[in-house]
Order: C-alpha cells, then structure tokens, then sequence
C-alpha cells in the first residue's frame, strides 16, 4: 500500500530505523524490528546510511518490514553521490520486494565536494524526486525543516525549495526533529500560505543522550528550547533520569499535536524499541480515541 493512501485515515503513526554498518550483522536491528513490530506502526522507515553506505541493508531490511512482518517499508533514498544507473537499480531492487514507498533526499554533502563522483547526476533532492516519479510506481517522501534548512540562506528560499520538491512529485512529507511544537505549527501556516497541502508528519525523537541530542541539533540547525535545556542540565549525570525525562518530554509533545489534529508522527527510535514502546504505549488510548473518530471526506 501506498503511504499517501494511509492518510486518508490520518493520524499516522510511523517508526524510524537505521541499518547497522555495512561490515556489521543485521541481527541487531531485526531484533529492534521484532520488539517494534507488535506495537502496529502504519509504517516504519529504514535510513540509507552516510552516503549511501548501508543502501544494501536498506533494501533487506525493507523487505524484511514489508514481507515478513507485513508492515509497511519507507526505504529511504539519497542522491548526492549517485548516478541515475544506480538510484534505477536500487528502484528495480525494491520494487522486486513490493516495496512501494521511498523517502527521497538529497544526503549530506561530502565534507570534501571532490569525494563527490564526476559521474554524480542529481543536484538536489527534486531531481531525485522527478526521476522517481518518471520511473514509476513508488509514493514518494520528502523531508522538510520547520526551524529552516541549515544551508538555506533563509526562511523563504527554503519554501521555495520546498515547493520545488512537492512540484516535482512529493506526496507526503516527514519534518527533521524539533523540540518545540510552536516551530511546528508555524510552519504549517507558511505551508498553506504557499499552497502546499500535501500531508505533513512531524518528526520526534526521544531524547535520553544530551551529547547526542546536541551533536544532532548541530549538525540540522534544531533549537534547544530553554525548557528541555533545563532537563537537559539537570539530570545529564543521571541517565535513567534523563530516559525518563526524555520519553515524558517527547510524550507531552507529540500528544499536544495529536490534539491539534497533525497528519501523522514520525518517531525516530534510534533503534532503541523499549523507549518506542513506552511513548506509543502512553498514546495508545489517545490513538484508539482518534482511530476510531476518523471523519472522512
């Protein structure tokens, strides 16, 4: 099934996962899936790696998703560092998996531009995205920022890309991580002011590391509110304080934006289940509330 169908009964409710390296077992991450599997996510979406460097497991790791466990796979597809030949041959592989859904990205960028092949072909992630829709037969994901790309000169370019990407054949979009739902909400007004009225999932990660939050809110430009910095300072020597925090804090969140009526979560497990497990655990009865209120057009 197509994601773009599954909003139709909006919220949706997805997990993320990332492979191991390419040199690594897959066993752990299958373990992660196994203790995920039951909590009956509308989909779970598996990373592609630093450059594509896991793109092999990517592909097994969806199939897996979507064969054995009969849950819907978003493969997650980065352009940077490809040429057409081999994004066609990871589509052609997929799709000999029933695999139907792609998030298309355009990856970061080498830190040394020359690492980048002379024979790469895609520029940006709405190239990607035009060369997945001419291919055929995938609903197609894109990311998006609400606090700003962090190489966008500003606020309005970064719409303007955005757009770019809905044009060139997004269905549903998936936000990069925020810790302050007001950013969220604001971009959704500045959506509708562009007329981009795809669906939007809001992206949440637990946090139970504050070395590894700050290394990721570094690296895409997300704020720390002064209000998780305080959790953050508080109990960063105590980690099972901190987990518990972590998990209460991403909880408040993402019930605040069920309440507010947003298209879908996106959780980003970390490929930690029993903190997925806690957090969907404590939303279960807000989802069956809302499952079972759904209003269709």
């Amino acid at each position: 099934m197509k994601i773009k169908e599954l909003f139709n009964k909006s919220p949706v409710i997805s997990l993320e996962i990332f492979p191991p390296k390419p040199e690594a077992s897959i066993d752990t991450v299958l373990n992660t899936i196994d203790a995920l599997s039951d909590l009956k996510p509308d989909f779970i979406s598996v990373t592609y790696g630093a450059g594509g460097s896991s793109k092999s497991h990517t592909v097994q790791i969806a199939d897996i998703i979507k064969n054995k466990y009969g849950i819907e796979a978003l493969a997650h597809l980065t352009c940077i560092s490809s040429t057409k030949k081999e994004v066609e041959d990871i589509l052609t592989r997929l799709r000999s998996s029933s695999i139907e859904n792609v998030l298309a990205l355009r990856g970061d960028r080498p830190q040394n531009d020359t690492c980048i092949s002379e024979e790469a072909q895609y520029e940006y992630a709405r190239d990607l995205i035009a060369h997945i829709r001419n291919f055929g037969g995938f609903s197609i994901g894109a990311a998006c920022y609400p606090e700003v790309h962090i190489e966008a000169g500003d606020s309005l370019s970064d719409l303007r890309s955005l757009k770019a990407k809905v044009k060139s054949g997004a269905d549903f979009l998936i936000t990069q991580l925020f810790l302050d739902n007001n950013f969220f909400y604001d971009f959704k007004e500045k959506l509708d002011l562009i007329e981009v009225n795809i669906p939007v999932s809001a992206g949440i990660m637990p946090v139970i590391n504050k070395k590894q939050i700050e290394r990721i809110t570094g690296l895409c430009g997300a704020s720390i509110p002064a209000k998780f910095k305080r959790i953050l300072d508080k109990y960063e020597n105590n980690p099972e304080a901190l987990k518990e925090a972590g998990i209460a804090y991403a909880t408040e969140q993402i019930i605040d934006l069920l309440s507010s009526g947003v298209d879908g979560i996106h959780l980003y497990t970390m490929n930690k289940p029993e903190v997925a497990r806690k957090i969907i655990g404590q939303i279960s009865n807000i989802r069956s509330y809302l499952g079972n209120n759904i209003k269709y057009a």
